[in-house]
């Protein structure tokens, strides 16, 4: 499915939603104020109202941004037939390991998820779809690795997907508590492993 480009905003907006992202993925929606942005790009808060009238108008363009550059990065990946089913995961594990190299990061919409029920409701909409479009993504992307022998998997790819999704998404919120990057790497490999070793015990025998 293809996503739409992001509307063309002006380089204090993208700063602003810069900082309130950074903030979001390290503090939590609800720890952040327009204070905090207004100091670390030392401007006015009204400055930021004039950009984003509400905290809630702010919260919806940044993840917005987040699943427009995410969802067409996925777009990009799924749509090169050359690439093989495995290297697509890797892909798509890639910046939940460049996140897990910051200090306190965590996925934008997995900090956002554990303030759900305080959210307003079209953060918690964003959120649900984010989840949903990943898990589907997933999902065809195993249902590939199977039609083309690379994968075998224990259930079905939907089910094998949301296995993936919650494991990548908690490991990253394990590692923001123990700083320990390990948590992530063991995560992936296991993911991968599960998904490949009844294949390459096949071959094995053959």
């Amino acid at each position: 499915m293809k996503r739409p480009a992001t509307r063309a905003r002006s380089e204090t907006a993208e700063e602003i939603l810069d900082i309130a992202q950074a903030l979001i993925q390290s503090r939590g929606y609800s720890a952040f104020s327009y204070q905090d942005i207004a100091d670390a790009l030392k401007i006015r808060k009204a400055s930021i109202h004039y950009h984003f009238a509400s905290k809630t108008e702010l919260g919806m363009a940044v993840i917005d941004r987040y699943v427009g550059n995410f969802g067409r990065a996925l777009d990009e990946i799924a749509a090169d037939a050359q690439r093989s089913s495995m290297e697509m995961l890797d892909l798509y594990a890639a910046p939940y390991l460049e996140v897990a190299r910051s200090r306190d990061k965590v996925c934008l919409c997995g900090a956002i998820a554990g303030e759900m029920l305080a959210l307003p409701a079209e953060l918690r909409k964003r959120v649900d779809r984010f989840f949903k479009q990943h898990q589907t993504w997933l999902a065809e992307i195993l249902a590939r690795g199977v039609a083309r022998g690379e994968f075998t998997l224990a259930d079905t790819p939907a089910k094998v997907a949301r296995m993936m999704f919650g494991a990548l998404q908690g490991a990253l919120l394990v590692k923001r508590t123990t700083g320990d990057a390990s948590q992530l790497h063991d995560v992936i490999a296991v993911l991968k492993a599960q998904v490949s070793a009844q294949v390459m015990a096949q071959a094995a025998k053959a």
